[in-house]
């Protein structure tokens, strides 16, 4: 059964305007997209150089080299065993040109339907348009645990 609440539009917040929201949306399903290639490269291109990262597990990653070195043990084959669903929930324009986006991250078994006995996850990325496109210049990314303040919350 299909959960609409991830195919929802996200609040929009800030000064931004709605083809980089609409951008910033692509951006994101291109994450997904890269991710279910098992494609390293594609995945590397989605951050910029000097970016840093701390990863569901509190791994901190700080610039290419220490990503690049993440990515390739556990980009490929990472979705193998299953997929994800990524719903943007929030994105807040700081300026223009910056956006903190608030993700919604489900996994999905083979079949597409939802796992749930596995948590879902939180990812906050803070990218920045340079040349164009946009880029993770930062990330979190936080396990969602059963935590019915949290299911409050979404719910409103």
């Amino acid at each position: 059964m299909a959960d609409d609440r991830f195919h929802d539009s996200p609040e929009i917040l800030g000064a931004g305007g709605s083809a980089d929201a609409t951008a910033i949306e692509e951006f994101v399903v291109e994450v997904l997209e890269a991710q279910r290639a098992g494609s390293v490269p594609r995945v590397r291109s989605l951050f910029r150089d000097d970016a840093v990262w701390t990863t569901a597990h509190g791994r901190r990653l700080h610039g290419r080299a220490a990503i690049d070195a993440f990515l390739a043990r556990t980009v490929r084959g990472a979705m193998a065993r299953g997929a994800a669903d990524y719903s943007v929930e929030r994105i807040l324009f700081v300026r223009p040109d910056v956006a903190a986006v608030s993700v919604r991250v489900r996994p999905l078994g083979p079949d597409g339907a939802p796992l749930p006995g596995l948590p879902e996850s939180a990812p906050l990325y803070v990218l920045s348009k340079d040349d164009g496109a946009w880029r993770i210049v930062a990330a979190q990314s936080t396990a969602v645990f059963d935590d019915p303040a949290a299911q409050q919350f979404r719910a409103g």
